[in-house]
């Protein structure tokens, strides 16, 4: 089973790199080009594959390149070290879970009240979809103002900006899954006069929990995108933004995609544990498939 699993997840990384090594030749051939003629020379096709895939600021890095910084920046560094990619890793994950943490709370009671209340279903629903429509790229700065002007700087800004992503498909997810119950079994639930907390709890919650959890990971992987755009206006000095921001500064391309390749694997460790307490819960509730 775990073989089958793999085969496919391996299939299409081995395919990913296969590009990724392609397109490296294709973007940084013209630097080569451009120096042979400087220069005076001519390279041949094997001479200019071989120098785009070492040159020290390429337009594309190769992924070999990319993989030896992320080498220096993790094993060959204390995690405390703010040269250490482990260490930037934890500020944003911090800034991740708090905004998840914030976004999940918020997106369930909202939920909860669209679902038992007819004013919020007409009010609230469409000023929720509409808060998507805003670029996350305007807000972050006026978030930043805010705090500031308030004297708050540091996780709580981008823990905000973290949830103003994560609280929507939490919100969407969780009315779906708040109405799934049919009908006949709200009927029942009211013979038993049942309470509206009893049929919440007893009812509605349970049968909400596949869409919670579907739910959670695009929350989670929204979430750790709002921590890393949350970073760049603050001119913090840690965390994945704050990596990616220097490395635009700088002119530092290997910097910025070994940030990008670290929140990956950060977004996809995440959704792994989500996973696993999915399947344990699921589980233990009867509903895993």
């Amino acid at each position: 089973m775990i073989k089958g699993k793999l085969l496919p997840v391996l299939t299409i990384i081995l395919a990913i790199i296969a590009i990724w090594y392609a397109m490296t030749v294709v973007l940084n051939a013209k630097w080569t080009y451009d120096q042979a003629a400087r220069a005076g020379v001519e390279v041949s096709f094997s001479e200019m594959v071989a120098d785009t895939m070492g040159q020290e600021r390429p337009v594309l890095p190769a992924p070999h390149q990319v993989a030896a910084e992320i080498w220096k920046t993790t094993a060959e560094q204390n995690v405390t070290s703010r040269r250490s990619l482990v260490y930037h890793g934890w500020v944003t994950l911090t800034a991740t879970l708090l905004g998840f943490a914030i976004g999940t709370a918020l997106g369930i009671s909202i939920a909860i009240g669209i679902v038992y209340s007819r004013v919020m279903d007409g009010s609230v629903m469409p000023w929720v979809i509409a808060s998507q429509t805003i670029p996350i790229l305007a807000i972050a700065p006026m978030v930043v103002v805010m705090f500031n002007s308030m004297g708050v700087t540091g996780l709580l800004p981008k823990a905000v900006i973290s949830a103003y992503l994560s609280f929507f498909p939490v919100t969407v997810g969780m009315v779906k899954g708040l109405r799934a119950p049919e009908g006949h079994l709200l009927d029942l639930m009211k013979t038993y006069n049942a309470s509206g907390l009893s049929v919440l709890w007893k009812l509605r919650l349970p049968a909400s929990m596949p869409y919670l959890f579907a739910s959670l990971k695009i929350a989670m992987a929204a979430s750790l995108v709002g921590a890393i755009v949350g970073e760049m206006p603050t001119g913090a000095k840690a965390g994945f933004g704050a990596r990616l921001l220097v490395g635009s500064q700088f002119g530092q391309p290997l910097t910025i995609w070994s940030a990008l390749i670290g929140a990956a694997v950060l977004a996809g460790l995440l959704l792994v544990i989500i996973s696993i307490i999915q399947g344990l819960t699921l589980k233990r509730m009867g509903m895993a498939q």
